[in-house]
């Protein structure tokens, strides 16, 4: 029977993408590992594979469409001997167990892309049993379940492999029929939290007199939007302060820069910044955890976020292990990730987990700020420049220091102030005595 390719969630997080660009046509023959096309999600432009081997019977979803949700209908794959007429569209996705009939890892039931076959309705979403385990049906099995209020648990499919197809629901009757719970309200995390009770036509029609270029959200900006408002919406935090005198790790790093030249190395200030922060977290490893929930996990090795600057957003690629790494080691590596993440090239778990975030503008010329924690992280270190300013020494006199200013943002339900400043203190003296990050 043919097989459906639904799009997959090519990230935990990744509820719509967009289908950027097909690399196969209708009545090409494809093998198992070949490329298939190019989606792109709100962090990434990725290369889907097939998972089975067949022809490319039906693309339903054309390149280009954007928004397209996870687990939907793009194409259809015939298996040898089928006919593009016998695409009914109607078979079922795989279990977790890797179940054939798939041509994708996901596992739920597909819903009804807007470019699919036309249809009355949508195909409700595929429902459970009540022991959790999916119930297999037709697309057009659901929807006339969903029409009639017919309960799909109490029905017994005679499609393959047990599916329930239409006829077992005609057959039912109303007469057996229970009605299905209704689902329950569901907030997409592509979709940005709305930040005041007045819609965007209202404030348009504010600026209507006024020359303007309405600029649409991408899947990025959505991510950033409802990430960051659901920051500082659900997350208490507090913030602690630094001056932090880094002549001596100026020079120490012009000492090293020399002596790895020969090898093409050249160690920045933030290669330090990581490896202070990523010892900091193993000095004071209670402070190194994440937020759950309903619960703290406490990290053990250093797995450090670093944000990097792209068009039209940012990345947070994570080295980890952070602790454990030479200097060199984390120059090469964080200029890879940086290089692939400013052409949408990290792989999801480049990206995602990490304890603790470094975010640094004072290559810009910000002496300090206060960021926002990227949830579940416990804390986020903002970064300014080191600005040549007068500062007292211990024997009282005056005299000029560079000193770079950082702010701790802190998650208070994950550390509390004694905790945060006890970390705070372990970055300073790890940078302003550089050489011990080398013991």
């Amino acid at each position: 029977m043919p097989i459906e390719i639904l799009m997959p969630a090519l990230s935990p997080t990744m509820e719509e993408g967009t289908l950027a660009k097909w690399l196969v046509k209708e009545g090409e023959t494809v093998s198992s590992g070949d490329i298939i096309a190019e989606i792109e999600t709100d962090k990434a432009t990725m290369e889907f594979e097939a998972v089975d081997e067949g022809t490319i019977g039906k693309i339903v979803v054309p390149e280009g469409s954007e928004g397209v949700k996870v687990n939907t209908l793009i194409a259809v794959l015939l298996e040898d001997g089928e006919e593009a007429s016998d695409a009914v569209l109607s078979s079922a996705p795989a279990d977790d167990a890797g179940d054939k009939a798939a041509a994708t890892a996901v596992t739920a039931e597909p819903a009804t892309h807007p470019n699919a076959e036309p249809s009355t309705a949508p195909a409700p979403a595929a429902p459970a049993a009540s022991d959790g385990s999916r119930i297999f049906a037709s697309p057009l099995a659901r929807r006339i379940a969903a029409d009639k209020g017919l309960d799909l648990s109490a029905l017994k499919g005679s499609g393959p492999h047990g599916r329930i197809v239409k006829a077992d629901v005609l057959a039912a009757g109303d007469a057996s029929a229970k009605p299905a719970p209704a689902a329950g309200p569901t907030v997409s995390a592509a979709t940005p939290a709305a930040a005041s009770s007045v819609s965007a036509d209202a404030i348009a029609k504010i600026y209507a007199d006024r020359e303007f270029t309405e600029i649409p959200l991408d899947g990025m900006r959505k991510t950033i939007a409802a990430r960051l408002t659901e920051a500082k919406q659900t997350i208490p935090h507090f913030y602690l302060r630094r001056d932090i005198k880094i002549d001596n790790l100026l020079s120490f790093r012009g000492q090293l820069n020399k002596q790895l030249e020969a090898r093409g190395v050249k160690l920045s200030v933030n290669d330090f910044i990581i490896k202070a922060c990523a010892l900091a977290l193993q000095t004071v490893p209670a402070a190194n955890a994440v937020w759950a929930g309903d619960r703290v996990l406490q990290l053990t090795p250093s797995d450090v976020a670093v944000a990097v600057a792209i068009e039209g957003g940012l990345f947070t690629p994570v080295l980890k292990d952070a602790d454990q790494k030479s200097l060199s080691s984390l120059s090469a590596e964080m200029k890879d990730l940086a290089t692939r993440a400013r052409s949408k090239k990290l792989a999801p778990h480049e990206y995602q987990g990490g304890s603790f975030a470094i975010s640094n503008l004072g290559m810009f010329g910000i002496d300090n700020f206060d960021a926002v924690i990227n949830p579940p992280h416990g804390a986020i270190l903002a970064v300014g420049a080191g600005v040549k300013k007068p500062v007292i020494d211990e024997e009282g006199q005056v005299s000029v220091a560079t000193v770079m200013s950082v702010t701790l943002s802190v998650d208070h339900r994950v550390i509390d102030g004694a905790l945060g400043a006890e970390l705070l203190k372990a970055i300073v003296d790890n940078l302003e005595n550089p050489m011990g990050m080398l013991a």
